[in-house]
């Protein structure tokens, strides 16, 4: 349990958290900035969290919930304030509802994590600041001190679980919720070149093609806001021509793209998919949230061999098209 120390100071309204650990800094700043790890200790053992957006750049949020023992859920979000790749991030903590906005009832905290190495491996530090005493002092009272530290001293199995999240582990499909599916991978090459890869027709045309026997005879990508897209593909003899289409709802360059997605020529319903891209050891993890309309959607998609098709597009990408970061 390397969590070194744990404390407060009423007068400063401060709560302090230091880990050491024997592993690189590389690897500690990727179990904050890897949503399928920081699930993992973000949240006590009896009150797992499942972190279903993690944008790991100033401006961007985090949203998770807590689910206890009795199926108890509680919400909650960061709203990132500065980022510092691989030393340290700064984000405002607090309580969300049952929809996901944030809880004015409940106060919120401001944490700054630093990451430094050590003659050991490294370290982090963790200071979360109160606005006022009284914030801090009902925080305390609902177990935040406890829970901190229960949550943090699951850290060490998860640097420990270095073959779960090495590069090269392929595409992962993993279930959020009844709704939403997380695919994560992570890409041999820099957020840059993996976004430019996302976004240039010329080289979407070359990658994006699922297995082997593919083209892609139209690519029209949409760069604002409220533009739409079209992608189509066709079997190399012109036949089996399908195709998705779908607007574009956010565009945070490099980082962050979202956007609806449906069959042409159907009337079915709409995914919503979140692409978010961070720089993790390795390279780029890419990691896309898929919101479907319903069950039976999610599973027809899923049987398709969805997870398999993207794996075999990101072997073409780094293969083909981006060159080692």
């Amino acid at each position: 349990m390397p969590i070194t120390t744990v404390s407060s100071d009423p007068t400063a309204l401060t709560l302090t958290v230091v880990g050491d650990y024997p592993v690189p800094t590389e690897r500690l700043w990727d179990a904050w900035a890897d949503p399928r790890q920081l699930e993992r200790f973000w949240g006590p053992p009896t009150w797992p969290a499942t972190v279903t957006r993690h944008d790991m750049a100033a401006g961007g949020r985090t949203e998770y919930v807590m689910t206890g023992p009795d199926g108890e859920r509680a919400g909650g979000y960061w709203q990132m304030q500065a980022v510092d790749p691989g030393r340290s991030f700064e984000f405002v903590d607090g309580f969300a509802d049952e929809h996901g906005a944030p809880d004015p009832a409940l106060p919120t905290s401001r944490t700054t994590v630093v990451i430094e190495p050590t003659a050991t491996g490294s370290r982090f530090t963790a200071v979360t600041t109160f606005p006022d005493l009284s914030a801090m002092e009902r925080l305390v009272a609902m177990g935040m001190v406890d829970g901190m530290r229960e949550a943090l001293a699951q850290m060490d199995a998860v640097l420990a679980d270095l073959a779960a999240f090495a590069a090269g582990n392929g595409t992962t499909t993993t279930m959020l919720t009844d709704s939403r599916v997380r695919v994560t991978r992570t890409i041999r090459g820099t957020v840059e070149q993996v976004w430019r890869a996302h976004h240039d027709p010329d080289l979407m045309r070359r990658w994006l093609l699922g297995p082997d026997g593919w083209t892609m005879p139209v690519c029209e990508i949409a760069t604002t806001v409220g533009e739409r897209y079209r992608y189509e593909w066709a079997a190399e003899d012109g036949s089996a021509r399908f195709g998705f289409e779908g607007e574009l709802l956010e565009h945070v360059p490099p980082v962050r793209a979202v956007t609806t997605e449906q069959m042409i020529s159907t009337d079915g319903p709409a995914t919503t998919n979140e692409m978010t891209l961070t720089a993790v050891s390795g390279g780029t993890l890419l990691s896309i949230v898929i919101t479907y309309p319903n069950d039976e959607l999610r599973d027809q998609i899923l049987a398709t061999g969805m997870t398999e098709g993207m794996e075999a597009s990101y072997r073409r990408l780094e293969d083909l098209v981006l060159t080692p970061a």
